[in-house]
């Protein structure tokens, strides 16, 4: 007897057993490999399954085992080192194998569906489209010229079209009709060239050398380089001498917004085929472009947290850009880390991986004292302008209009008027983050979480930023009909609608996940900042990764405040991060810069290390004391958390977890709770949490598996799931 061991995607961590397809010959069976995919029946659907092996018995009966019902693949489509990073990942954030490799494929091939001939994004037409007579032609002369030639060559690729002046939204709307569809076009294989770089300084050609020196196998460095250092730079020159031995570049970035910034860089540098992955793209899209990676007809892949699983025909190199981004941590599902996964890839594929931030995390530090990774650095901006110059501002008893002090108010006109841009960060999104009667107290908070709902006026809603659930604004409350309902506190909206008050005569440009939702918003944004002209930017976080804002010259942080205090034991690490990542917007090019902290604590500990230290010597005095403490990178973490519709079964689960597993955990190990967590209620479900700490890698991985084998064994009744996350990265 031959049985299929296959993952199945599915919450269950075990594989199962299938008999062959019928009609498949012994001959064929003995050839099959694992990675390949099949379609199998699973209960009442059928499902795409993944081929681990071939055996010749079952733990299960071969009269109830089913037959697989069709081969999908005559090779598998993932090379042996994709597979073992796969169940690398599996056995290392203790999640089900099926599930896992789920990630590595595109929705056409988890859907069953073929594989497509390799190539560049384009467009053919379909059955109906080809059919269209002469008469029937769109009367748009666009439309109609994208259907003539389409009729002329068969097929077209996307940035040819572009360049007959045929824009994206013509092409959707020909789509939308169903008479043109997605494909991939074959473009000649040309070896892929790089344009003249920038001329490093010393600090950058020593580093440069450094990581071309050591090329050859695998090698982890992290590069810390001071904002503006021309970390990108030294990105752009190793990735050509990549390409100059044949071999493939894989570039992640934390964000989408930074995408289109990065991919404007890389494609007036090189002339070779890019591929880009993320969220953004069409199902086509993101298909045609794993293809392109897997094939190697892209010779560089960007992409955000997920494209660390795209496969590639010949790795050579992997760079990490700002390594210590929270954004590359997975925060539901599959809970991995991107870094640490490219880490494990460059091993097992034998190719140097770069981890390059401004303000590296501990643990990277941590592996760097470990001689795990390489540390090379660059201390100074690659301009003239020079690190910029920040001080504290006292708002204490100042009047704050919008948030904002007259001193700030003061300055910025001065450098407005000076031409040069001004930058405000403000991490609270929407108009206010608290709706209140005046009358009888009643606040807006949200059905299904533990928070308020946050004011959006310009879209007169109520949202919560946490489930996404949103309302009307409404004109009175529901409690005692009042119509006195006060917006307390302060968003970018707010702030916003002050400053086109108070700076009539110079644009200003919100930044953040409400302003910038179309498609291209942020690279049209970046293109009329980049143009120079004098202009304020107020925003959160988005404003602060990685942007290069040539005519900044003041940085403000509007609430400095809101950083300060953190009941999670990472919060002095972040808000270093944060702070430092939002003043190195500030004089970039040959222009002197400035940073203002808006703050009622001007003496806090945090502050004054923020003014009178760098981020190296905050990172090395945060990195004793997690030892001192035995918190991670010092120790390991691990969270096991419930939700469920019922608070106390949730609690009662992981006490019972609890007393089965403490006889049995490894020596050093503790557990703590459970515990409801702070956010207790979120998406109509209450969630518990325990807490496990260990000394080393060793014995918190033990620690998991012992919790996950205790909770699979425990009834989980009443609606109620579990989860584990292995190095949690948002403990509370």
């Amino acid at each position: 007897m031959s049985v299929l061991r296959l993952a199945i995607p599915s919450p269950l961590r075990r594989n199962f057993d299938y008999l062959p397809p019928a009609g498949m010959s012994q001959a064929e069976i003995d050839t099959l490999q694992p990675g390949v995919r099949l379609r199998v029946p699973f209960g009442a659907r059928e499902v795409t399954g993944y081929l681990l092996g071939v055996f010749t018995e079952s733990a299960i009966s071969e009269d109830a085992l089913k037959p697989a019902l069709e081969l999908l693949d005559d090779a598998p489509l993932l090379d042996a080192q994709m597979l073992q990073l796969c169940h690398w990942a599996a056995d290392y954030y203790h999640h089900p194998l099926g599930d896992v490799y789920t990630t590595l494929f595109p929705k056409r091939l988890r859907e069953g569906k073929p594989v497509q001939l390799p190539g560049l994004p384009g467009w053919q037409l379909t059955t109906r489209g080809k059919g269209l007579p002469e008469a029937a032609l769109p009367r748009s002369p666009r439309q109609a010229q994208a259907l003539s030639l389409l009729r002329q060559r068969g097929f077209i690729a996307s940035s040819e079209l572009k360049s007959c002046g045929i824009s994206a939204a013509i092409l959707r709307n020909l789509q939308e009709k169903r008479l043109i569809e997605p494909c991939a076009v074959n473009a000649p294989s040309l070896p892929a060239t790089a344009r003249q770089g920038l001329t490093l300084n010393d600090e950058q050609t020593a580093v440069l050398q450094a990581l071309v020196a050591a090329e050859a196998g695998y090698s982890c460095h992290l590069l810390e380089g001071v904002t503006g250092s021309g970390k990108t730079e030294i990105y752009l020159q190793l990735i050509a001498a990549c390409l100059q031995r044949g071999r493939q570049a894989l570039v992640l970035v934390p964000e989408i917004g930074l995408t289109p910034q990065t991919l404007s860089r890389f494609q007036q540098r090189f002339d070779a085929n890019i591929a880009v992955l993320h969220s953004g793209l069409t199902d086509a899209q993101r298909y045609l472009a794993w293809e392109a990676a897997r094939s190697g007809a892209a010779q560089i892949v960007i992409g955000t947290r997920s494209a660390v699983f795209t496969p590639m025909a010949a790795p050579g190199l992997i760079i990490v850009d700002e390594e210590h981004d929270s954004s590359y941590k997975q925060q539901d599902g599959f809970r991995y880390s991107a870094r640490d996964v490219a880490v494990k890839r460059a091993h097992l594929h034998g190719c140097p991986v770069l981890l390059g931030s401004a303000t590296p995390s501990l643990e990277s530090i941590q592996n760097v004292d470990a001689g795990r990774y390489r540390h090379l650095q660059l201390t100074q901006r690659a301009s003239s302008g020079g690190m910029p110059a920040i001080c504290a501002l006292d708002v204490r008893k100042q009047e704050l209009q919008a948030g904002l002090s007259d001193t700030l108010l003061a300055t910025m006109e001065e450098q407005l008027r000076l031409g040069r841009q001004v930058l405000l960060f403000l991490n609270r999104r929407g108009y206010a983050p608290t709706l209140q009667c005046h009358d009888c107290g009643w606040i807006a908070e949200c059905r299904s979480c533990d928070a308020r709902l946050t004011v959006h006026r310009r879209m007169r809603r109520l949202r919560c930023h946490h489930c996404g659930a949103a309302s009307a604004l409404p004109r009175q409350c529901p409690h005692c009909r009042s119509e006195r309902l006060l917006a307390s506190g302060l968003g970018t909206e707010q702030t916003e609608d002050f400053l086109h008050t108070r700076f009539k005569h110079w644009p200003i440009h919100r930044v953040d996940s409400d302003s910038m939702q179309g498609k291209g918003a942020m690279q049209a944004l970046v293109d009329e900042i980049n143009r120079g002209d004098p202009c304020i930017l107020l925003g959160t976080q988005m404003l602060t990764k990685g942007h290069h804002f040539p005519a900044v010259s003041l940085v403000a942080v509007i609430d400095a405040d809101a950083l300060l205090f953190s009941a999670d034991f990472r919060g002095e690490e972040r808000m270093a991060q944060l702070l430092t990542q939002v003043a190195g917007r500030a004089g970039r090019a040959d222009i002197a810069g400035s940073v203002l902290l808006q703050t009622h604590y001007p003496d806090h500990p945090a502050v004054l290390a923020m003014l009178n230290t760098s981020y190296a010597e905050q990172a090395r005095a945060l990195l004793r004391r997690r030892h001192e403490t035995g918190m991670p990178p010092a120790g390991q973490l691990v969270l096991m958390r419930t939700d469920c519709p019922n608070a106390e079964y949730g609690e009662q689960f992981l006490q019972q977890l609890r007393m089965r597993c403490t006889p049995q955990l490894p020596a050093a190990t503790r557990l703590i709770g459970p515990l409801p967590s702070p956010m207790q209620r979120r998406a109509g479900k209450y969630r518990c949490q325990l807490l496990l700490t260990a000394p080393d890698r060793r014995s918190a991985q033990a620690a998991a598996s012992l919790l996950v084998a205790n909770a699979e064994a425990l009834p989980a009744k009443q609606g109620l799931s579990w989860s584990i996350d292995v190095d949690p990265q948002d403990v509370f």
